[in-house]
This record gives structure tokens, C-alpha cells and sequence, in this order.
């Protein structure tokens, strides 16, 4: 059999041009054992033209292909050429195509998915079809623009319930049938089967229900309230805004185990992983952030399942859209005001980044040539920066008539598919703005721009602004004019006034006098780095904790964070910021935001080996004035923040030691299930604790999660035998899942351990690359973003990865995690020279 063949974009137009796909009929049986699952489809299409007989084919991967049929006549399994079926001489007219196969369980997060719940081995299976992953459960036309009605059974154990895109019942003869499907697309048909706990409710006449594994039923009943209101603030704010009514019979959504993304929007079936289930406590910005992700996985029940894409080329108008709309409409619908600010702080900077590497694409790319290529773009620009760019679009544009487009759009191409023309054709039809002109500029260009202001006084004494820009997008922006408020010994910043600007700019802005701060993009309605005049920038380093709003102060430390990366600001100089304000910072997204990068880029990557310790202290001591400043239990989430950042840096184990031995911190919180995890990664880190100590916290804790920590603690001892077992784990064996290769990276790489990782910076190259090719993306992928040396920022180590993207072998999923984490890596050696 020859190698899996990915779908190019020209395959699927001609496979397109020649099908009408109008239903499948799939039976799976999930009794067949722990290896495989019976899966037998049967699909109903037509051949377009009147004469000419055709060749095509159908994709799927199965263990076992046992027969296949086309119109009655039995067509040779030995036919199958890696994944593709080939169907030869189709003549025009209607076609019956059946196929019976034995299908692999997936322990990677693709395809059917099976998992052995270690609390009370229970299994559970659920589907991940997404992109060409169908083809791992049943045999399809796999491509969006082919959408068909799906009619599903499926056979399961006793005591299982099985979840899908419609309404489940279980028949009399033991299985369980789902409600026929709308029009959809092969990679949104879902399934999802297990003993699961459910909860279950109605609203507007539909069944709503939110499902987890039984061994988390405590807990998602402690949040069901919670969530089920979210969800239905959200259904009716969405149903305000849409015209379209929500298109399928029920809202079900299952939190699942070892999910690689955060959530899929099959129709009728969300899918999240189940770490939203929360075990241990969290702070009030992660259910934000769990809110934020059932909002934007709603919104695609209209942009991406209603209306969906043709190609992969035009994957943000799924992820964009839904990004953008899931911030707003939940600011809109729900107790979070403030997504914004955490957009700013944590998805934004995710789009920055991925705009200023090598692999950078338009946010709407002109040609993907296949799905391998297309599975690339699931990334910051796509997700990030198109949502910026729509915000930045309804700034310019205004919301109702933004959203008059929309609507005509969902109405044009309802149960059907559109491009990006469709789209701004549609949303020119409700402006007369020229919108075609922005998607050119907006949509077709790759980068960032950078606003740097100039201030200069006029002969009357009185100032004016203007604005150098660095690339060639319209903006309209906001621009602060801040004073001292000189009656205040806390240094506050008030806002005198604030400016809309459009750039280019026509001519000099008047400002008056000269403020103490002046700042671009106040508000972060647009996507670009900014800069600060000398004078602006002395203010911010005195007063950022003094400005009045969280999305102003998250503009300024976005801001401070680019500096850093482009080698313009010192890393120290960042940690100082941090260590002057953030003890007086009211918002916890920006806490977190800046205590992650401070930890994880500037004291990891940008400081020098020498200068580490100094860095790690100075997080160490603002951690413990955050803890003391929340010992009045007033600030839950920020103190469990400063607790989690603290254990992170601690450079001696016998303050956290304490703490693990007492169960508690000092005045609370009490040590969770994820704080004593927590503390045992740092205590094996420092060698202070041994195996027979994980083995016991694993045996206290044996859930999921108790296996994860033990993965990663054991991974994380500073012993040459341990990092032996872990690297042979992750390399060798091919056993662990997706999770479990996850957790045991995460603790390999310890910048406190450089001499005893030396050997194996040398041995990763050669090892991910094989490993990819044997496992596939979703390992390809971890392999590439977890296992690799980012501590390891020197030059042999760039020429080492360098050497390693020579080889033609290379699969796409790692060439590209690869060629990020290069670039990151030459960036962090710029920023230590500078």
C-alpha cells in the first residue's frame, strides 16, 4: 500500500464540479474490542453531465478494508491505494457506494478517539474528524463543499450513552439511532459515546445538555448552573444579532478527555477538552476564558456549520469570525465586561508573534494547495489577528452595518458554502464604504505595522501629533492624551481626552498642550505595535499602574512586550516594570498575562544564563508582595495566581516543601489536586524530592490529571536515568497518548538542568523527525511545541535546526513547529546580544 495522499485544492474543485453527495448512511460498532470498531457507510451521490463516463475516488483509512460495493457490484478492496478508493467509469445518474471496514482507535486526539479513564476504568470514545480525520472513522468524499445529510447508528456497550450532531434514542435492539443531519460538512459529523454524566435542561423549545466522564461529576455539577446560563445568555444574544435561527435540533456539549484543541463546533455536539471541568480551583479570568470558548464555539454554529467554507483557503472566516463575535457577544451577554482586556493581553500577542515569523500568511491566504498546507493556518493570524482585523473592521465600519452584511450572508449561503468574495460582497451590499479596499489591505498582507508618534510644538506653545507608520494598512485608531494629576501622590494618569484618528493622517493633529503620556491605540481597536515618545515613555515607567482602565494598561504592557522582542527595551527593564506595578494592578488578566511572559520568555529565554538567578528573585519577591497583599482573602484569584507564579520560580525547595508537607499555603488557599502537582514539578525540578514521592502523590491522586503530574515530575529529575526512561518514552516506545507525550516534554526541558540535557539537543532533530513521520500531525505538533530545547538558546543549537529543515523528510505539522520555534530562538539570541 502506498503512503496517505493529502487532497489538493484543485482535486476537490474537479471532485466537486463532477458529485452531488446527498447522504450517508454510517453504522459503527464500538463492541468490537480495544483495538478496533466495526464501521460500515454506505453514500448516496450523483454523477453531474449526460453522457461521459468519470473516474474519481472515496477517502478512508481503515485497518481492515473487508468489501466495498458500487451500485450492487462488489468493487476489489486491493484497489485501496493508501487512502484513497478509487471509483472508475461512473457513469452520470444517481449511485449507491458501500463500504464495510474495521477502523483503528486513535490514542492521538484524531479520528475516533478512545480513552481509559485510570479513576474507574471507564472508556470512553468520542470523534475529532476535523480536517481529513474523517476518513479514520468512515469512508467519505472528504471535503467541505461536498456537504450531505448524515443518518448515523451506532452499537455501543451496555450502560453507554452515545452523543451526536442530532437527537439521540437508544431502539429496541440495543442501538442507538441519531436524528438525520442537515446539510453539513464530512468534518463536522461528531460522535461521542461513553458512560458519560450528564445534565440536562431546555430552552427555547430545544434540549440543551453539558456531559462529562463520571469520575468529574462533582464537579460539573458544582458549575452546571454556571455554564447552562452561559450558554443560554449566549443562544438568545446570538438569535438579537442573527436573523438566521440557530439551524440544528439540540445544543449538546461534551467536555472530553485528551482533546488537542479547546473545543470543535461540530453542529448540535460541541466537543471542549474536559480540563474545563475544573478539579481545583480557578480564578475568575480562566472562567472567562471557558465562557469565551463556549461563545465562540456557538458562533460557528452559523459561521462555519450553516455557512461554510468551500476551502481551506478561507479557514478564517470560520476561526476570525467566531473569535471576534465570541469576545463580543459574551462582553455583551454575560457578567465578563472585560474580554477585551484579556484578548489584549493573551490572544493578541499570539497573533503578533506568528505575524512576525517566517512562516506568516495572509490573514486570508490567495491559494492553499492542500489540506497538509491548510492544517498550518490554524494559528494566530487565523484566530488572533483576523478577530482584531474584524474589530478594527466594525470600528471603521460600524456595528449595524457590519452586521447587516452578515446577515444577508447567512441568508444567501444558508446549508451551503461560500468564499471570501461572498463574504465582502455581501458585507459591501450594506455600506457604502469600500470594503473591498480594505480587505485588500487588510486581509491579503502579512505583517504587523508599527505606529510611532511625533510630537511637536507649534509657535503658539501648544502641540501637534503625527503618526509614523511602518506598513501600509488604514487604521482608525484612538489616541490618549494622559496628564499627572499632580494633587495625587499615587501617581495616577487622568485622561484628558481622546482622539479618533484615521491613518494616513490628512494632516497635523492639534493636541493642545503636551500631555504626559500620549498613547496610540488607546482602546485596541486596531492590530499594530506601538510606540512612545521619549516624554510618554518616562511616564508610563512611573505611572502604568496609576492609568484608570485595564484595556488602556493592557495596550502599554503589550506594548513593553514588543520592545522586548524587538530588542529595544531591556529584559530587566521589563522585570522592573513588573516588580513596580503589578502589585497595585486591579485586573487579573493582565497579571497573568505579564507574570506568563516575564516567566516563561524573559527569565527562560531572553536573559542570559548569568543574569537568570537575579530575574527569578525579582518574580520571587513581587509573587510574595501579591500573596501579602491578598492576605485578607479579599482577592481569591489573585492570590491563587501569585501562589501558582511563585511556585513556578522558586529557587529553593523549602518554602514550597513546606507548603506541600501542611497541605496548605500559609493563610490559604489549600493545596488542590493542581497546586500539588504544581509544587511536586518545581521540588523534582530541584532534586528535591524522588520517585517513590511521585509514586505516592500518584496513588493519592490516580486520576487523568495524577498521570499527567507523575509524567511530568518524573520527566523533570535532574537524573540521568530518568531523563533516559523519559526521552525513550516520548521517542521510542510510541505509546504514550497524546497527553501523556505532552506532560513528560513539558518536564523534560529545564534551563536549571543545561549539563545533563546537553546530548539530547543533539538527539532531538533526528528523533522528532521520525517520530512525526511514524505518529502523524497531532504528535508532529506536540513534538515540535513541547519537546523542543527552548531553553537551549545558542547559536549551535539554531545551526542544529537549521541543518535539520535541509531534509526533504520533514512532514509538514513539524517543518512548520519547527521553523516557528527556530525563529523564536533567533529572536531570543538577538534580544541577549542587544
Amino acid at each position: 500500500m502506498s503512503l496517505m495522499s493529502v487532497l489538493t485544492r484543485d482535486e476537490a474543485h474537479a471532485r466537486a464540479r463532477l458529485l452531488d453527495v446527498h447522504r450517508y448512511e454510517i453504522a459503527l460498532d464500538l463492541t468490537r474490542g480495544d483495538e478496533t470498531f466495526d464501521s460500515r457507510t454506505a453514500i448516496h451521490f450523483t454523477v453531474r453531465g449526460k453522457k461521459k463516463a468519470a473516474d474519481t475516488f472515496v477517502e478512508l483509512k481503515p485497518a481492515d478494508l473487508r468489501s466495498v460495493t458500487l451500485d450492487g457490484e462488489p468493487l476489489d478492496p486491493a484497489t485501496l491505494d493508501g487512502n484513497r478508493l478509487p471509483l472508475k467509469g461512473l457513469t452520470p445518474g444517481d449511485h449507491e457506494l458501500r463500504v464495510d471496514a474495521a477502523m483503528r482507535y486513535s490514542r492521538t486526539g484524531e479520528g475516533m478517539h478512545r480513552f481509559t479513564d485510570p479513576t474507574d476504568d471507564e472508556t470512553y470514545v468520542y470523534t475529532q474528524l476535523f480536517m481529513d480525520d474523517v476518513q479514520r472513522v468512515f469512508a467519505a468524499f472528504d471535503q467541505p463543499d461536498l456537504k450531505a445529510a448524515f443518518d448515523l447508528t451506532v452499537t455501543a456497550p451496555e450502560g453507554w450513552t452515545v452523543l451526536a450532531n442530532g437527537i439521540t434514542e437508544r431502539q429496541d435492539d440495543g442501538t442507538w439511532r441519531a436524528a438525520t443531519t442537515p446539510l453539513i460538512s464530512t468534518y463536522l459529523v461528531a460522535v461521542a459515546a461513553g458512560p458519560w454524566h450528564s445534565v440536562r435542561t431546555e430552552h427555547r423549545g430545544l434540549p440543551f445538555g453539558i456531559h462529562c466522564r463520571r469520575s468529574l461529576a462533582p464537579h460539573l455539577d458544582t458549575d452546571a448552573e454556571e455554564l447552562l446560563d452561559i450558554t443560554r445568555a449566549l443562544f438568545d444574544r446570538y438569535h438579537e444579532k442573527f436573523e438566521e435561527p440557530y439551524p440544528f435540533d439540540s445544543y449538546d456539549q461534551a467536555f472530553v478527555p485528551e482533546f488537542n484543541a479547546g473545543a470543535m463546533e461540530n453542529p448540535g455536539l460541541v466537543t471542549f477538552r474536559d480540563e474545563f471541568v475544573y478539579r481545583s480551583a480557578v480564578t475568575d479570568t480562566e472562567r472567562q476564558t471557558r465562557a469565551m470558548v463556549i461563545a465562540h464555539e456557538m458562533a460557528h454554529m452559523w459561521f462555519g456549520d450553516l455557512v461554510t467554507l468551500k476551502w481551506w483557503d478561507d479557514i478564517w472566516l470560520n476561526e476570525s469570525f467566531a473569535e471576534y463575535m465570541g469576545y463580543q457577544t459574551l462582553t455583551e451577554a454575560s457578567r465578563f465586561t472585560d474580554t477585551w482586556v484579556d484578548f489584549g493581553v493573551a490572544r493578541k500577542a499570539w497573533g503578533y508573534d506568528a505575524d512576525q515569523r517566517p512562516s506568516t500568511h495572509p490573514v486570508a491566504p490567495g491559494h492553499v494547495d492542500d489540506t497538509a498546507a491548510a492544517l498550518l493556518n490554524f494559528d494566530g493570524i487565523s484566530y488572533a489577528k483576523g478577530a482584531s482585523a474584524l474589530r478594527q473592521l466594525v470600528a471603521w465600519l460600524g456595528e449595524k452595518d457590519f452586521l447587516a452584511g452578515i446577515n444577508a450572508h447567512f441568508t444567501r449561503h444558508r446549508f451551503g458554502n461560500a468564499t471570501l468574495a461572498d463574504f465582502i460582497d455581501n458585507l459591501a451590499g450594506a455600506t457604502e464604504r469600500d470594503v473591498h479596499a480594505w480587505a485588500d489591505a487588510w486581509l491579503r498582507t502579512t505583517g504587523v505595522d508599527t505606529l510611532t508618534p511625533k510630537v511637536t510644538r507649534a509657535a503658539d506653545g501648544t502641540y501637534t501629533l503625527t503618526v509614523d507608520r511602518t506598513g501600509s494598512r488604514p487604521h482608525r485608531i484612538a489616541v490618549g492624551l494622559y496628564d499627572r494629576d499632580h494633587g495625587d501622590d499615587q501617581g495616577h494618569l487622568t485622561l484628558r481626552d481622546r482622539i479618533e484618528l484615521d491613518l494616513p493622517q490628512a494632516a497635523d493633529q492639534p493636541i493642545g498642550k503636551r500631555p504626559a503620556l500620549l498613547l496610540l491605540n488607546d482602546g485596541d481597536l486596531t492590530y499594530a505595535k506601538v510606540r512612545f515618545d521619549p516624554d510618554s515613555f518616562t511616564a508610563v515607567t512611573g505611572h502604568l499602574c496609576g492609568l484608570p482602565d485595564p484595556l488602556t494598561r493592557a495596550v502599554v504592557w503589550n506594548a513593553l512586550r514588543d520592545a522586548v522582542r524587538d530588542a529595544e527595551l531591556p529584559p530587566t527593564a521589563y522585570l522592573e516594570a513588573a516588580r513596580t506595578h503589578l502589585p497595585r494592578e486591579t485586573d487579573l488578566a493582565i497579571v497573568q498575562g505579564v507574570l506568563a511572559f516575564a516567566g516563561t520568555q524573559v527569565t527562560d529565554r531572553f536573559l542570559a544564563p548569568e543574569q537568570r538567578a537575579a530575574g527569578l528573585a525579582t518574580l520571587g519577591s513581587l509573587c510574595r508582595d501579591l500573596i501579602r497583599r491578598t492576605e485578607d482573602g479579599d482577592n481569591p484569584g489573585l492570590r491563587l495566581t501569585a501562589v501558582r507564579h511563585f511556585i513556578d520560580v522558586a529557587a529553593h525547595p523549602e518554602t514550597i516543601a513546606a507548603w506541600l508537607a501542611d497541605g496548605t499555603v500559609p493563610g490559604g488557599p489549600e493545596l488542590d489536586p493542581e497546586l500539588r502537582w504544581r509544587v511536586l514539578g518545581r521540588l523534582a525540578l530541584l532534586g528535591a524530592v524522588d520517585t517513590a514521592t511521585i509514586d505516592a502523590e500518584l496513588e493519592r491522586d490516580p486520576s487523568a490529571s495524577g498521570r499527567e503530574g507523575a509524567a511530568r515530575c518524573r520527566a523533570a529529575l535532574p537524573d540521568p536515568e530518568a531523563k533516559r526512561a523519559a526521552w525513550e518514552a516520548m521517542f521510542t516506545s510510541d505509546d504514550l497518548s497524546n497527553y501523556l507525550f505532552t506532560a513528560t516534554a513539558q518536564g523534560f526541558w529545564q534551563p536549571e538542568q543545561a549539563d545533563l540535557l546537553t546530548e539530547y539537543v543533539e538527539r532531538y532533530w533526528a528523533d522528532a523527525v521520525s517520530l512525526a513521520a511514524r505518529r502523524g500531525p497531532a504528535i508532529a505538533e506536540a513534538a515540535g511545541r513541547w519537546a523542543f530545547p527552548v531553553y537551549a538558546v545558542d547559536p549551535e543549537t539554531l545551526g542544529l535546526g537549521e541543518r535539520c529543515l535541509q531534509d526533504g523528510e520533514v512532514i509538514p505539522a513539524l517543518r512548520r513547529k519547527l521553523v516557528d520555534q527556530l525563529d523564536d530562538l533567533a529572536r531570543a539570541l538577538r534580544v541577549r546580544q542587544a
